[in-house]
């Protein structure tokens, strides 16, 4: 009897919240006027946990840049105003992106879908593969050598390193039907083959390889497979420079039961949605937050509380938000040489292209790869062997392989020597574009 009334107690108070929500429809109000160089953002609605993560990932998948914030959701409503510009630091005047916004953070969202999970949809379009191992070099081109060789074509990715472990999202289709792969034992084959390819040497810590159709948002799920990998620990021999490492401090505001969570770090694009997501899926409810981005640095500030209703209650779980934190930062780092590859998309291109950076002794830390319209845009962040910088003529010897064309310097040494440039026709890697080559490799010993 208990149960059910419980259970009822759950419909009763869902209903509820759905009721609340319809009789309090979310407000949006976007002023380019009052802000001589940002365009101001307010959002009022009722409150419901995550709500300031959706918010905050709707902005940023636009790529619009946030540079203030004032957030306060204590009690049953959530009133936030965002200061924002486009990449290129002017305000946001586009009227298809302000009406995406306006229907996206609106009463339409609210009604339709009151109690929807942030960023999670279902697609048959293709298949998403989450990737969790130990990072090495040559990691990248050994999985999408695999991938390629059992026919898979790779139209979506996004790959990050941290603290010697490796993680990744990829979207791919069959490369016969352009679509998903539903087969369960050729589905199963590319889970064991991948997890054979990222097991390593790492004896502690295994490998993860999922196969599925339902796909949460991309960034945040490489987040939430980072922390449930515990990557945030390190050995206090890890070598890392602690100047790099961003300034995170947690007191508690013993007079209002909350914990104050202050950040200060070199401001970079998304950084406020690496914050926010890591304290959401800890957890931790944002009751009020002030944001300062608009020079090199930013400070966050945030009063927290978990979801229980109580602060940060010790040392261990206060150095544990911390390091979660801090690790959330570090993740998006962009360490290494920039570089953009602009191409025509086909099956095996990724395979290719991350083979030659291998065989130059380029490691990649991070790599973001997507196909619109049949073109290819990747973006890799790369490093030399042993973490070292890359050599400027080996950048070079790589580009006439490739394509000046194709695969650009971005933010490039000031003393970096110009190349002339090519058609794609005339270089080396055009001849790839016609009969594909594949990379011979051996599979490694899979540890449980």
């Amino acid at each position: 009897m208990s149960e059910v009334n419980m259970s009822f107690s759950h419909y009763m108070d869902d209903e509820y919240e759905k009721l609340f929500r319809r009789m309090n429809p979310p407000r949006v109000v976007i002023d380019n006027e009052s802000c001589k160089n940002a365009t101001v953002i307010r959002v009022d609605s009722a409150n419901k946990h995550g709500i300031l993560l959706e918010v905050v990932q709707i902005l940023t998948d636009l790529n619009l840049i946030i540079t203030k914030a004032y957030i306060s959701s204590d009690g049953g409503w959530f009133m936030d105003v965002f200061n924002v510009t486009g990449q290129d630091g002017n305000k946001v005047t586009d009227e298809a992106i302000l009406d995406y916004i306006r229907k996206s953070l609106g009463p339409e969202s609210c009604v339709t879908s009151p109690i929807r999970s942030v960023g999670v949809e279902q697609t048959m379009d293709h298949t998403a593969i989450e990737l969790m191992g130990s990072d090495r070099p040559g990691l990248l081109s050994e999985v999408s050598a695999v991938l390629t060789n059992l026919k898979c074509n790779i139209v979506n990715a996004e790959v990050w390193t941290h603290n010697t472990r490796a993680a990744a999202v990829m979207h791919v289709t069959d490369e016969e039907t352009g679509s998903a792969i539903t087969d369960p034992k050729r589905l199963s084959m590319i889970k064991e083959l991948l997890c054979n390819v990222l097991g390593g040497g790492n004896k502690k810590r295994g490998a993860k390889t999922v196969v599925t159709d339902e796909v949460t948002h991309t960034e945040r799920r490489l987040h939430q497979m980072m922390f449930a990998d515990r990557d945030y620990e390190r050995d206090n021999d890890d070598g890392f420079d602690e100047k790099q490492r961003p300034n995170v401090n947690v007191v508690n505001w013993s007079d209002n039961d909350y914990s104050v969570v202050t950040i200060q770090c070199k401001d970079r694009p998304k950084l406020l949605f690496d914050t926010v997501c890591t304290l959401t899926d800890m957890e931790y409810v944002v009751f009020h937050a002030n944001i300062d981005a608009e020079g090199p640095e930013a400070y966050q500030e945030y009063y927290i509380k978990h979801i229980d209703g109580s602060p940060v209650k010790s040392d261990a779980e206060r150095q544990r938000v911390i390091q979660c934190l801090a690790a959330a930062i570090e993740r998006r780092v962009s360490d290494g040489l920039k570089l953009e590859l602009c191409t025509t998309d086909r099956v095996g291109l990724l395979s290719d292209v991350t083979r030659i950076f291998r065989e130059n002794s380029l490691t990649v830390t991070r790599a973001e790869v997507s196909t619109k319209g049949g073109k290819a845009v990747n973006t890799f962040y790369v490093r030399g062997a042993s973490g070292f910088p890359v050599d400027l003529k080996t950048i070079e010897s790589i580009r006439q392989t490739i394509g000046n064309t194709i695969l650009k310097v971005k933010g490039s040494p000031s003393e970096m020597k110009s190349v002339p440039q090519d058609s794609p026709s005339r270089s080396l890697f055009s001849g790839l574009f016609k009969s594909r080559s594949f990379v011979n490799f051996g599979l490694v010993k899979s540890y449980s």
